[in-house]
């Protein structure tokens, strides 16, 4: 089975490179997707055309593809299936949640001349970076790749219902599958709430687990491949 690898903010598809054998190993097809503005020197690019590259990768994958969106493109594996829901599997959430019709994409942090740039650590202490030792640190400032301010401040739309029927994947890296669970029954993820199949997967790892337990997430992701139905028949399942 095809599973494409969709990174958060400031990376690009080279860092699921450590996710793609095991991934292999365990007999799916792994497709990191490079993302406009994300690693190609397009300041330009905006969150349309990264929906654009995510969905053509969809329709370019062999078979029902599940896609993986990382931390804010969270966002975008639930575009992607809003805009193919008779194409796309699942979706598997890692450290992310996705945004509501109208939202902002990623309007976290400053934008100055005209891209949101790596913030630095200080806003990710704690349990995010708790597994980035001071090499990884340094490793990752050199790799981050600004985000274009037409992709962070781009608005997100949503339109079609059926993505609520796409089963989703909350896979919780720093964060616990009973935290997640109490943020959905408070209503702090309305997208979730809505959707009809969602299971949790926890994950021992920081907000980066495709870099610093790259092993253990394709085991995750995996298995939860294998244990999910498809979509159309499936039901509601908080496990």
């Amino acid at each position: 089975m095809d599973i494409l690898l969709v990174g958060g903010l400031w990376l690009d598809a080279s860092t699921w490179d450590d996710v793609v054998g095991p991934l292999a190993e365990r007999g799916h097809r792994a497709v990191p997707v490079a993302l406009p503005g994300q690693g190609d020197g397009d300041a330009s690019a905006t969150l349309a055309d990264q929906v654009a590259a995510v969905v053509a990768a969809v329709d370019a994958a062999e078979g029902r593809p599940w896609v993986v969106g990382h931390s804010a493109a969270a966002t975008l594996a639930w575009l992607a299936a809003d805009a193919r829901p008779d194409r796309v599997a699942g979706v598997l959430l890692v450290g992310g949640f996705p945004s509501a019709d109208g939202d902002r994409y990623a309007d976290f942090f400053p934008v100055e001349d005209g891209v949101m740039a790596f913030p630095g650590w200080e806003p990710f202490e704690g349990a995010d970076a708790a597994d980035l030792d001071d090499a990884a640190r340094g490793a990752f400032e050199e790799r981050a790749v600004p985000v274009p301010e037409a992709v962070a401040r781009g608005v997100v739309r949503l339109a079609d219902d059926r993505r609520y029927d796409v089963p989703v994947v909350l896979v919780c890296p720093e964060f616990t599958p009973e935290h997640a669970q109490a943020w959905v029954a408070a209503g702090d993820l309305p997208e979730l709430a809505r959707a009809t199949h969602v299971t949790y997967a926890d994950l021992d790892s920081g907000h980066w687990p495709m870099l610093t337990a790259p092993a253990a997430l394709a085991r995750v992701l995996a298995d939860a491949v294998g244990a999910v139905p498809t979509a159309g028949g499936a039901s509601r399942s908080d496990g």
